[in-house]
């Protein structure tokens, strides 16, 4: 790469988020410090294992390793750092607020780290609420005054929100819609020009286990104030989960009316103004991000005393999908209570072991709470909904097959690609009663029908 300078770079936090951006870095050349609390993590990290099912981790930890070390201790990250980035987690208050103590931590202590006499770059990565950088900074201020280095050592505060999704992090990394930079300073923007540089211009060798798309060009870096980078964040999220609860709520009525989702979808679609993004029929959203990102902006908006009914009505669909979909099988099973109900897929999607805010994961505390006895399966997820779902009636199989085996209904909860190419005969002919819910509207109607289903989608 003609002219890339390489950075030393410090991530404080290697969730989804810290992990996927400082493998990239240092693969793109960057000199990076992983740092986390987490013994077992960080252990796992050196060892070149990935703590996360994320596809092409620990191929680019292995391509990344003579440029990527771990630690648990900040003020090893630090101190000859030329960028600090904080992508801690912001977990959900009571009220919905993200609580930003973690964030505030890591900001005490990295300015704990400094040395005087040299600038740092400290940039929030984690999703904030807006005003979040002020406050970092004046966390990071107060830490200087009373170090007696305020004079001696300037700080720049840049706010650069992610938009990665889970299963394909590293590729959003690397293949980015745009970057966003958030700061005051010419200072602050200049460094994050250079760290982003060869993505920018594309100029690395893209890896083999994530080619560069066909026709994708040079990714925009928007650079704006701090509060409008904070604000795009939680707005860009809020609308694409108002795109998923809006086609579902038109999926109810299609099944009213007689109409099919998806053809509907496919005709709203092509409309440019509108895109085929995001208009897929099914149990709803979930995962880390949609459901406490708008909790977040409607707890903003009543900090302020303004309400937006809009985004609270986008929630509000999304959480009663779940008992429409229950409320079907209860209709057709004349019933759920004492019957056997099994769930293929467990993950909020396809491609990730993680379950916060998995519709499934809902949906089978919802059969049990009507009496169902549920049996389960997932490729990845079993392990932590077993942690979730402990001292419920539910059984766990690690042959999808085999969850089918005496059910009287069968719901298809999270479209993994291993379940699109199941042997729907062998699955009809163990079940009591061979009732299929397809919950996202993954398979054909007319192949499930064929093999002895009674088939139900959404909107369909």
């Amino acid at each position: 790469m003609d002219g890339f300078q390489p950075l030393r770079v410090a991530m404080i936090g290697t969730g989804y988020v810290g992990l996927s951006t400082a493998t990239a870095l240092a693969y793109l050349g960057h000199h990076v410090v992983g740092v986390d609390k987490d013994e077992v993590k960080i252990n796992l990290l050196r060892a070149g294992k990935s703590p996360i099912k994320e596809h092409g981790m620990e191929e680019l930890l292995a391509l990344s390793r003579d440029r990527l070390t771990f630690t648990q201790d900040t003020s090893q990250a630090v101190p000859n750092a030329d960028l600090i980035l904080i992508a801690v987690g912001t977990p959900s208050k009571g009220n919905g607020e993200a609580d930003t103590r973690y964030v505030e931590i890591a900001a005490q202590e990295v300015a704990e780290a400094f040395l005087p006499g040299r600038p740092y770059v400290v940039v929030v990565k984690s999703t904030v609420p807006i005003g979040t950088n002020r406050r970092v900074s004046y966390v990071i201020r107060k830490v200087l005054e009373e170090r007696g280095l305020s004079a001696s050592t300037p700080v720049y505060i840049v706010s650069n929100p992610e938009f990665l999704r889970e299963g394909t992090a590293l590729y959003d990394t690397l293949y980015p819609d745009r970057i966003v930079v958030g700061a005051e300073e010419q200072e602050g923007i200049s460094v994050m020009q250079r760290l982003y540089r060869p993505i920018l211009e594309q100029t690395f060798n893209p890896p083999s286990f994530l080619n560069r798309p066909a026709g994708y060009g040079f990714p925009p870096m928007i650079t704006t104030d701090p509060i409008s980078a904070e604000m795009i964040k939680y707005a860009s999220n809020a609308f694409l989960s108002l795109k998923i609860s809006f086609i579902n709520e038109i999926a109810g009525l299609c099944e009213r009316v007689g109409a099919d989702v998806n053809e509907v979808a496919r005709g709203m679609g092509l409309d440019k103004r509108i895109g085929p993004h995001f208009l897929k029929a099914g149990l709803g959203w979930g995962g880390s991000c949609f459901p406490k990102d708008t909790a977040a902006l409607l707890a903003i908006g009543e900090e302020h005393g303004y309400e937006m009914p809009i985004v609270s009505a986008s929630r509000r669909v999304n959480y009663e999908q779940r008992y429409r979909m229950v409320d079907k099988l209860q209709e057709t099973l004349k019933g759920v209570r004492g019957r056997v109900i099994g769930v293929l897929g467990l993950s909020f999607k396809p491609g990730t072991d993680d379950i916060r805010e998995s519709p499934s994961i809902d949906l089978v505390k919802i059969l049990v709470e009507r009496g169902a006895h549920v049996r389960a399966h997932d490729p990845a997820a079993i392990p932590n909904a077993r942690k979730e779902l402990e001292g419920l009636d539910v059984e766990f199989f690690s042959d999808p097959y085999d969850v089918a085996v005496g059910a009287e209904g069968l719901v298809l909860a999270t479209d993994w690609s291993e379940y699109g190419i199941l042997d729907l005969k062998q699955l009809a002919e163990s079940m009591v009663t061979p009732v299929l819910l397809d919950a996202r509207n993954m398979l054909d109607r007319g192949k499930a029908e064929e093999a002895g289903f009674l088939y139900m989608g959404v909107g369909r």
